[in-house]
């Protein structure tokens, strides 16, 4: 199948100016969505949609094809994914006589996309042929049961489908999870683009993810340069156990190791989020001691999730311990 990854990348942009391009962690922001895409086993052409001679030049220096440049008319505030995905296919179309089987919508906005995600969803839509596309959501932490639209200084639910219940009534534990579109991935046939004119047909797939990383305003972009946001892309931690793990033990007996449970559940947390955890340790290293069996009993008995344990300091990106980084410098909200 023909797949292709579309990146609206227009110059115009109120909440910040040139957001597109902004740089975070050293890279334009629409560096990352081009090098997901080149990373994907599943992708194999990039187009970038821009109405900037500037950010094509940016773009191709990256890897993205930009054989044009986006009519100013459908370049503004107000213009619609459609108007521009439906531009480029018949761009593509008229000149090139390429017509993809699926189209990838990745938006520079959202820069931090873990790892195969881009190709699951792919390989999804491939699976279900009933589908018009697939849309990645977050369960968001308000439900939509308790939403109100507030006209004319009266209340009316915004979820009202069933009034003689009045679900806005009921313990939030018993109403039905709701999700947010995350603005990070949707894959769309080209037949529900160009055939029934929408960028999402009838039938919508999912596909959950546990974070939210959209970059809109100032705020966004300032949290994103925080380490909160680091855990969100595949990161190596190197955590050291005593003194993070476990509190420190009296007189180098391990077998007293008390576990630091916030702390341990700020680690799972990373591990889930798809980083690799290697924890590390010096216990040993002066005694000759061998607690390699208590160490991994702890670790088991403590649920601490990982994926090496070295009783050595090995290679990593990141290293928390007792005497670098602090767990509560990453912020997890």
């Amino acid at each position: 199948m023909k797949v292709l990854a579309i990146i609206p990348a227009r110059s115009g942009s109120r909440s910040i100016p040139d957001k597109n391009i902004q740089s975070l962690h050293g890279k334009p922001l629409l560096a990352y969505s081009i090098e997901h895409a080149l990373e994907s086993d599943e992708v194999n052409r990039i187009i970038l949609s821009t109405d900037s001679e500037y950010y094509a030049k940016i773009a191709r220096s990256f890897g993205a094809e930009v054989p044009f440049l986006r009519p100013s008319e459908i370049s503004s505030d107000e213009s619609k994914d459609y108007q521009v995905f439906t531009h480029t296919l018949s761009w593509l179309k008229e000149n090139e006589n390429y017509q993809p089987d699926i189209v990838v919508h990745l938006r520079p906005t959202s820069p931090f996309r873990r790892k195969g995600d881009i190709d699951a969803m792919v390989r999804i839509l491939k699976n279900n042929v009933g589908w018009d596309c697939i849309r990645s959501v977050t369960m968001h932490k308000e439900s939509a049961f308790k939403m109100w639209f507030l006209r004319d200084g009266l209340l009316s639910p915004v979820v009202n489908f069933k009034p003689s219940l009045e679900l806005y009534n009921e313990p939030r534990q018993k109403l039905e999870p709701t999700y947010i579109q995350n603005a990070c991935i949707d894959v769309v046939r080209y037949s529900t683009i160009v055939q029934k004119r929408s960028m999402t047909g009838n039938v919508i797939g999912s596909y959950v993810m546990n974070y939210f990383g959209d970059i809109d305003e100032w705020r966004d972009f300032n949290k994103a340069k925080r380490l909160d946001y680091l855990l969100l892309v595949n990161k190596v931690f190197c955590i050291d156990i005593d003194g993070v793990i476990a509190a420190l033990s009296p007189g180098n007996d391990y077998n007293l190791a008390i576990p630091l449970v916030e702390n341990i559940n700020r680690i799972n947390k990373l591990f889930d989020n798809g980083n690799k955890i290697i924890l590390f340790t010096a216990r040993g290293s002066m005694t000759h001691i061998d607690w390699r069996s208590v160490t991994e009993k702890q670790l088991k008995k403590w649920n601490v999730k990982y994926h090496q344990l070295k009783f050595e300091k090995p290679a990593a990106d990141y290293y928390i311990d007792d005497r670098m980084l602090d767990l509560n410098d990453i912020n997890f909200t």
